[in-house]
């Protein structure tokens, strides 16, 4: 099989890793690179069409509670503690 990543490949692979490689460094990462394709490849090669997609590992359908208020947003005891409110906010003195 010959070259399928070519340098013009190599050099947008480095950009956008943000590496600079030595040329030994380059043609190993090639050839890495080419590995993973003929694996991916290979799995091309499966018969997947009666397999259903894989969302979670897991058999759990939803595991979150429903979302009901049970002691309301607290404002107005969080409000009584504040030296100084106005409008339902609390007011502090003015920085600079």
């Amino acid at each position: 099989m010959g070259r399928r990543i070519d340098d013009a490949t190599m050099d947008n692979v480095e950009l956008l890793a943000k590496l600079t490689l030595g040329q030994e460094e380059r043609e190993k990462v090639r050839g890495e690179l080419e590995q993973i394709l003929d694996y991916v490849e290979k799995l091309n090669e499966l018969d997947t069409e009666a397999v259903e997609p894989l969302v979670h590992i897991l058999d759990e359908v939803n595991v979150f509670r429903e979302d009901i208020e049970t002691n309301g947003d607290g404002r107005e005891e969080a409000l009584a503690n504040a030296p100084r409110s106005k409008d339902g906010q609390y007011m502090v003195p003015k920085t600079f």
